[in-house]
């Protein structure tokens, strides 16, 4: 009695022990597996092996590797599992352990389980039972909500899979078991994927499927189910709606007038295969293949015989009593495997596509394809070296692939050890310029070879080919027994290569545009409403769509007839010669900021001919400081465009240096030799009264003189005017030796340079704000000229 209590006891304290590590020592998966709460599961499996394989205990010696490794297998189970991901998601808790969780126990099930007496002890009442017992064709396939999610939607963009909902208390279900089993002998050996879901024990995925009737069928296919509408179920039925799952043309038609055509699809980065068969349409095997490969192969049926495909048959030597599979690469001649049997086995057919499904020379278009490839291996006894050669996508660079192609039949070097491939520079640059910015690489990589060796995932070791790839005559061959040579030695020793890189994933060049996934998200969409609207909902379904599509039309209507109704007033005032009421397409023109350039065409309208009051606002720079200053002037100035008496110009001061000299001679008032430096004109803003024949400068290297300043007296002036303000120079003036190119920088502050007057370009219209406000005050400076010079270009 004693040994019971302190058994409970025992039982009792172990139970509370493990609620408290529960609740202390549960932390946030999300937080674990450093993902969003939004992350797919793409997303978390993809965080979950990057962190196993950093805290592994075999590679990670640190104290607290083991249990972070545990930590995060525990997150990963959570989150791997939709049912305690959902309750996570909602209440912030869940159980430590998915043991604790009762799981689907189908032990209990018979097939037919009646106990006549009772159904007298039950409340008075008659009940009658059966359910699925272990032998069940069922139960054999029951799936739960988590392998759904996990294995099915994910695998199901190879293999396509039928799914059926059933249910103990189903009285058809029991009449349907035969054909399920009869679908499972025939279809399974053949590639498809089965799967059967108990509504009770799995309510949310049946809820979330929409299942509303027992048994109910749906098949599964890249990612998204799409149900059975047939009201029988029957193989030939079943075998039927598998058939129409498959996308359009997973296997074209050829014949004796399109298998060149066909043949030579070779580009698209794919093999090409072909079917020899007497059945048409094609097999549902030969379906299943083509789907399954379908991003590694491209698939024809050839039917036998029939008139117009004898001459193909002959070509390869096809026997017309045997169905064949060949594979060809980018030699189109004859293939590179052949397979002829009385009826193909999908598993032999699979063996032999697993060994022939990349071209002589494929392209590294995605990071999947380079992992197929080239994957990484540590050991240096066991390396694989990835032969890449660097192209862009031109017909220019075909003869050097076509180079690369003859030189693998031509090489020795055993296929297992050394793949060759070659990629387009301009679609994955960061790639490339990983191993073209480090030790060993050419200046241009174009047409060059790297040879690579993955050590890791993201971790390579390189050598480039000294020499370029070459299709001349005379130094093609010394080009491949140069690259010959070098991969004999990588492979018959353990030599390393000699230089190291960290490259970045390659981009997927097959994944679909932003239009494209719209597209295919549209017709996802129109599948589903296809698939779940019934006929009573079909009407008011349409009576919606058809009051939106009813708005936006009357919404566009009534648009257009306003901008008629606009348009005829506006041509009614024209002809009555009067003014037309400004329209909002007015006012935005009116308050345009246009900024023209101040150059031989414009001169007269911008400054020699401007009315009485108006002035043109003139910014000097060059065509290095051109990107930089013209967006900055355009804000500075951009509040005074509602002003009709001002424009806005910029000036080349390269072109029209000698205008600007000429101006500036005047204002000296005694002709002299000017000693300008352009550099130091760049910033310059210039006021021009073309009216009054006057100026006013803005310089940010010079501050404008003023009679209280300190430093005026000190300035050197000539004629009231200093010369350094105006931009040019004298014996004791800048230079270009003292601009920023000759390292004399003292201090920072505030983002300025200091060194005398030294400025960056960024820096100087900082000023200009102030000084126009001066401007249109009318204290500035003003300098008169005699006449505004001719010669601007």
């Amino acid at each position: 009695m004693h040994v019971l209590k302190l058994s409970r006891v025992s039982s009792l304290l172990i139970t509370i022990f493990s609620i408290i590590e529960i609740i202390y020592g549960f932390r946030d998966p999300y937080e674990t597996l450093d993902v969003k709460s939004s992350a797919t599961i793409q997303e978390i499996k993809q965080a979950y092996k990057k962190l196993a394989k950093q805290w592994h205990p075999d590679k990670n010696r640190e104290s607290g590797a083991e249990s972070k490794f545990i930590e995060i297998n525990k997150a990963y189970q959570l989150l791997m599992d939709p049912q305690r991901k959902e309750q996570f998601d909602r209440h912030g808790t869940v159980e430590d352990s998915p043991n604790f969780r009762q799981q689907p126990d189908y032990s209990g099930f018979r097939r037919f389980e009646f106990d006549p007496f009772d159904s007298f002890f039950n409340h008075g009442g008659f009940k009658f039972q059966f359910s699925f017992n272990q032998g069940s064709v069922y139960h054999k396939y029951t799936i739960t909500s988590r392998t759904y999610e996990n294995h099915i939607i994910p695998g199901s963009v190879r293999k396509p899979y039928l799914i059926l909902f059933y249910s103990d208390l189903c009285l058809p279900c029991i009449h349907v078991e035969p054909v399920w089993q009869k679908v499972a002998s025939e279809l399974e050996p053949i590639g498809l994927g089965l799967g059967t879901v108990h509504v009770q024990k799995e309510p949310a995925l049946t809820k979330k499927i929409g299942v509303n009737s027992l048994p109910y069928l749906i098949g599964v296919i890249d990612g998204r189910p799409i149900h059975y509408k047939d009201n029988q179920l029957s193989l030939l039925r079943i075998i039927e709606f598998t058939r129409k799952l498959f996308p359009y043309k997973t296997i074209v038609n050829v014949n004796d007038d399109s298998v060149e055509e066909f043949l030579n699809g070779w580009p698209n980065n794919k093999v090409n295969a072909l079917i020899f068969s007497q059945v048409e349409p094609p097999r549902l095997r030969y379906l299943l293949l083509a789907f399954q490969y379908n991003t590694r192969a491209s698939f024809g049926l050839v039917k036998l015989g029939n008139s117009k495909t004898h001459e193909t048959c002959r070509r390869y030597g096809v026997n017309k009593k045997m169905e064949s599979l060949l594979i060809f690469n980018e030699i189109t001649t004859s293939p590179v495997a052949t397979l002829s049997m009385g009826e193909l086995a999908p598993q032999t057919m699979r063996d032999v596509l697993e060994a022939n499904k990349f071209l002589l020379l494929p392209r590294l278009s995605s990071q999947l394809l380079f992992d197929q490839l080239c994957p990484p291996e540590a050991a240096r006894s066991r390396k694989r070296l990835c032969v890449i050669l660097i192209t862009r996508n031109t017909q220019a660079h075909d003869p050097y692939r076509a180079v690369m192609r003859e030189f693998i039949q031509q090489s020795n070097c055993p296929k297992e050890k050394v793949r060759f491939m070659f990629i387009f520079k301009e679609k994955q640059t960061e790639f490339v310029n990983a191993l073209s910015s480090g030790e060993g690489a050419p200046v241009e990589p174009d047409l060059h070879v790297v040879m690579l060796w993955r050590q890791e995932f993201d971790k390579v070791r390189y050598q480039w080919l000294d020499t370029a790839w070459s299709v001349e005559p005379n130094s093609v061959n010394s080009t491949m027994r140069e690259l010959e040579d070098i991969l004999q030695q990588l492979v018959q020793t353990t030599e390393s290569l000699p230089y190291q890189a960290k490259v970045v994933a390659l981009t997927d060049e097959h994944e679909r545009g932003f239009l494209g996934r719209i597209l295919n998200r549209l017709i996802i969409m129109g599948e589903i409403l296809r698939d779940n609207i019934s006929h009573q909902e079909v009407l008011p379904a349409i009576s919606v769509i058809l009051t939106v599509a009813f708005i936006v039309i009357m919404g566009y209507v009534m648009s257009y007839l306003v901008n008629l109704e606009e348009q005829n007033i506006q041509e009614k005032y024209r002809q009555e010669g009067k003014q037309p009421p400004n329209g909002r397409g007015k006012l935005r023109e009116e308050h345009k900021l246009n900024i023209h350039e101040l150059r031989g065409e414009t001169y007269n309208g911008l400054v020699r001919l401007l009315k009485p009051g108006f002035r043109t606002i003139v910014l000097i720079l060059d065509s290095e400081s051109k990107d930089k200053l013209l967006p900055k002037f355009y804000k500075i100035v951009y509040p005074y465009r509602k002003n009709k008496t001002l424009m806005f110009a910029f000036l080349m001061v390269e072109k029209n240096l000698e205008w600007y000299h000429q101006i500036l001679i005047q204002t000296l008032g005694d002709p002299r030799k000017l000693n300008i430096n352009p550099k130091n004109c760049i910033g310059t803003v210039l006021s021009l009264n073309g009216y009054r024949k006057y100026f006013c400068v803005y310089h940010a290297k010079h501050a404008e003189p003023r009679m209280d300043h300190c430093d005026y007296k000190e300035s050197k002036t000539i004629d009231g005017i200093n010369g350094n303000f105006i931009g040019f120079e004298e014996s004791c003036s800048e230079s270009e030796s003292s601009d920023i190119e000759t390292g004399e920088l003292l201090n920072r502050s505030n983002g300025r340079l200091k060194s005398d007057n030294v400025l960056f370009e960024e820096h100087l219209l900082d000023r200009l704000s102030n000084w126009l406000d001066r401007l249109f005050e009318g204290t500035t400076q003003r300098y008169y000229i005699q006449y505004w010079p001719v010669n601007m270009k």
